[in-house]
């Protein structure tokens, strides 16, 4: 799932080519895609981009009066064109999820690959009429001790519960929670409360700063395969820690799995994984 890093990239990337730009067209392939109806996608025809941000992990295109909110989910992304492709948008075809074609020429593709279709297209009047952007918590970028000490005091949740959870930090998933309790040397299992919040605040700056400045200035198709490239742990399930030499772990759940060191984080211990443990019986 597109995080923090990804997003600030891919905005650095747009914001140049589409600021200033105007919508000729916008096509809907997926109709799943598309959560509002008021106003008409057909709406942007003719409309200028003012801006282009983030909120959390989506990703927002302004217009005068209107903004263009997208939500990836796991699998979805930005694809760019210089030149805009030439065929028809054709409905329920491939990745394909939304064509938008500019003035310029260019154009640029939501696509979401595979048969579950998650991500999510809103046009709105403000990107506070879409409940997910409604209910963000502070970005993480922007959170200070304090506020995190004040999310962490009171919590007998895990810490990785907390840290993804989007109405308490906004920006991070699953991948850079794994990175960030790496960094901090904490148990993704370790009760919040119990968590110094200078040392995870510390961590949580290293490591989007080092992500950004790793993925900011690649075009979209690229941003992807760097960040895979630049985790310690995530997705690294059986490597060797490049800071301790253990092997690291995996804890698996029916719909996502994590990663984390065990001589970093816990002491040397592997934590319960019950899948696997019923696997093993």
């Amino acid at each position: 799932m597109p995080e923090l890093p990804e997003v600030d990239a891919l905005v650095d990337f747009l914001r140049p080519r589409l600021v200033g730009d105007f919508v000729t067209r916008a096509d809907i392939a997926e109709l799943s895609l598309l959560k509002t109806v008021d106003p008409s996608i057909d709406a942007l025809a003719g409309l200028a981009i003012t801006e282009v941000a983030r909120r959390g992990r989506a990703l927002v295109i302004r217009f005068d009066g209107l903004s263009l909110v997208c939500r990836f989910a796991r699998m979805g992304w930005l694809n760019w064109h210089d030149t805009a492709p030439s065929g028809p948008t054709r409905m329920g075809k491939g990745p394909l999820g939304m064509r938008v074609t500019l003035a310029s020429g260019a154009a640029f593709d939501l696509i979401e690959p595979g048969s579950k279709k998650n991500a999510a297209v809103s046009l709105v009047r403000d990107p506070s009429e879409v409940p997910a952007l409604a209910s963000l918590g502070t970005d993480a970028l922007s959170l200070t001790v304090d506020e995190l000490a004040a999310a962490l005091s009171e919590s007998t949740s895990r810490i990785k519960t907390v840290l993804e959870d989007q109405r308490i930090i906004a920006g991070l998933g699953n991948a850079y929670t794994d990175e960030i309790l790496h960094s901090a040397k904490l148990s993704p299992f370790a009760t919040a409360k119990t968590v110094d919040p200078q040392a995870l605040h510390t961590a949580i700056h290293e490591v989007l700063d080092t992500a950004r400045s790793r993925l900011i200035g690649l075009p979209p198709g690229k941003i992807k395969t760097a960040k895979k490239r630049g985790f310690s742990v995530h997705g690294r399930t059986g490597e060797t820690c490049h800071v301790c030499g253990e092997t690291i772990a995996e804890v698996s759940f029916a719909d996502k799995s994590f990663q984390y060191c065990p001589g970093c984080q816990t002491g040397g211990r592997k934590l319960s994984d019950r899948r696997m443990d019923r696997l093993l019986k």
